[in-house]
């Protein structure tokens, strides 16, 4: 992976100087405006999908953790099978894979492996001649595997150096002779990847191993702007809180940008929202929330009294720190897997919390993503005053839009968007912040018209959030999704809502410290 001089030349592009009058304003911001900000996503919270080059140098990099695989035996052309979803033993039999025939890897190295279940047990080979089951809750080294690959197939190894078969009884034992070739015999398999969806923190961080890790993560920080933005949203994972020396695998360094963030944001007189993004466990199952395999496990005591304490640490640490606007205590908790009294028992916690160390600084909840009507945040009584909710809006992910023309989209914009923020607005409770949106959506036809009305609408129905907007994100490689390529190519008309220039300075100190691990090239060459 190439190696990035920390003297580069940086091109930023220097927005967000709000003229803006309205009948809302925000506590601290200046000119008694209302949050007009940009994330940094892809800084401190990975996701692979901003910048998919991060995870080019990693070997094996389609078997990273909670790529989903299957298992075919070339002799008896049937499936590896964990019966039920797991609890017994694995067996041989399956002419068609479906869920209980798919399995979760856990990488250990670039060549051994942990496999999951369906219901989330790990197979198992335990001693000489065994057969494999799937039945333990936690892996060890008898739930840990070599698959050694030649092409499409595979060769199954347990720790003492026997392989897997099939047997003719369809059952499946570590007791193989010898070295299997590649051609057909019971040690060898088809293995099809299904989905390698995840690329978040601890794909990358466990693909590469610590120390080649925490180089690729020091090659790739470019900060952001020198000059009058109003507000930036910051994405941040819960190990920020154990910095320098977080648990494996994650990467340390993230405290030492935020805090540069925080005193750059300071000489600029910009504001800083501190967004949990990713908490143990994983709130919503996506490669955002640093999931390991795609499960969803927050919503445990255990891991919500973890994050309370993340939430303390981050308040104490910059509760009176002149940058701070607000802290978020949680992005995109999964409607499916987060019941709503306990989002809302951990919401009214953090906020408390967060007033242990401050009358003043927001305290922003995030809707549940998925079907919930955000008016339940509202009925919740979670906090007095100074409360947000965040509201990620996306004309995406859902077929709903999909075959939605331009005009479409920008009329729903005005119609739906419109309504539902006036409605909230009106209700007593929280303000209300567009924490998320971005000037994409599913028109693959779209001229650059049809992308500056589509942008047009979105302003003008967001600027009358109570307390804001924050666009996703700065710098992507889908130039769509990418705030700075939206500016300089003219698709996103900032017009009477924000005045941009662009100013050329030299790398100094200016740009945050370099030796601070980041995920995003937020500057270029």
């Amino acid at each position: 992976m190439e190696l990035v001089s920390s003297k580069w030349v940086c091109a930023f592009l220097l927005c967000f100087w709000l003229v803006f009058s309205g009948a809302y304003s925000v506590e601290g911001l200046r000119g008694n405006s209302k949050v007009k900000g940009v994330n940094l996503g892809g800084w401190l919270v990975v996701e692979g999908w901003i910048k998919p080059t991060l995870f080019d140098g990693i070997p094996n990099g389609d078997m990273l953790d909670g790529t989903e695989v299957q298992f075919k035996s070339v002799t008896l052309q049937k499936y590896m099978c964990a019966e039920n979803g797991g609890g017994v033993n694995v067996t041989v039999n399956r002419d068609v894979a479906s869920s209980w025939e798919t399995f979760k890897i856990w990488r250990v190295s670039e060549s051994t492996f942990q496999l999951r279940t369906s219901l989330g047990q790990f197979l198992t080979c335990d001693g000489e001649q065994c057969s494999v089951s799937a039945a333990a809750g936690l892996p060890s080294a008898s739930q840990t595997f070599f698959i050694e690959r030649n092409n499409g197939r595979v060769h199954i190894k347990v720790m003492s150096g026997a392989y897997l078969q099939a047997t003719v009884g369809n059952q499946l034992t570590g007791d193989y002779p010898g070295m299997p070739s590649w051609d057909d015999n019971a040690a060898t398999f088809e293995m099809t990847i299904v989905s390698n969806n995840l690329h978040g923190d601890f794909q990358l961080a466990n693909g590469y191993g610590h120390n080649e890790a925490k180089e690729v993560l020091k090659t790739i920080s470019r900060f952001l702007y020198r000059h009058r933005i109003n507000t930036v949203r910051i994405p941040v994972g819960w190990w920020i809180a154990f910095d320098p020396n977080p648990p494996s695998p994650f990467i340390g360094g993230t405290l030492e940008a935020l805090d540069n963030a925080f005193s750059w944001a300071q000489s600029f007189n910009i504001k800083c929202i501190i967004d949990l993004h990713a908490a143990p466990g994983s709130q919503n199952g996506m490669e955002h929330s640093a999931s390991r395999d795609g499960s969803t496990g927050w919503p445990t005591p255990d891991n919500i009294s973890q994050t309370l304490d993340v939430i303390d640490f981050l308040a104490s640490r910059y509760a009176r720190h002149p940058a701070l606007l607000g802290i978020e205590l949680l992005n995109e908790p999964s409607v499916t897997m987060v019941p709503l009294d306990t989002l809302v028992s951990y919401y009214r916690q953090g906020y408390q919390i967060v007033r242990k160390y401050s009358q003043t600084a927001y305290v922003i909840i995030c809707q549940r993503i998925g079907n919930a009507d955000p008016l339940e945040l509202y009925q919740a009584n979670i906090g007095s005053h100074n409360i947000v909710l965040d509201l990620h809006f996306y004309n995406l992910f859902d077929t709903f839009f999909v075959n939605m023309s331009a005009a479409d989209n920008i009329l729903f914009i005005y119609k739906s968007r419109e309504a539902q923020l006036q409605a909230l607005n009106n209700a007593n409770g929280p303000l209300v912040f567009i924490g998320e949106w971005v000037n994409e959506w599913n028109v693959t036809s779209g001229s650059q018209s049809d992308y500056q009305d589509y942008g047009k609408a979105q302003l003008e129905v967001y600027d009358a959030a109570s307390f804001g907007w924050a666009y996703w994100t700065l710098k992507n490689d889908r130039k769509h999704w990418d705030f700075e390529w939206n500016m300089r190519n003219n698709y996103l008309q900032l017009g009477k809502y924000l005045k941009s220039s662009v100013f050329y300075f030299e790398h100094t100190s200016w740009v945050l410290n370099l030796s601070s691990p980041v995920t995003s090239d937020l500057c270029y060459k």
